[in-house]
């Protein structure tokens, strides 16, 4: 038995609508932040970097394995 007065419910809802579309405003402003072209060569040389950093950590531990 829901009894939650209906201008509660109401407004509470309204809240969470908000709430989801703020989030997804920060999503959407954080997406467009990543794919920027400074930032996106940035991330991209990094992942470089940490791609050759892998890599060279393995080839030591296989040697030091094998």
């Amino acid at each position: 038995m829901d009894r939650t007065d209906p201008t509660t419910r109401h407004s509470g809802d309204l809240r969470l609508q908000r709430s989801v579309a703020d989030t997804l405003r920060v999503i959407a402003a954080a997406c467009a932040e990543r794919e920027a072209p400074p930032v996106k060569a940035a991330r991209q040389e990094l992942a470089a970097i940490y791609g050759a950093t892998r890599l060279t950590r393995r080839r030591e531990g296989l040697r030091a394995a094998g």
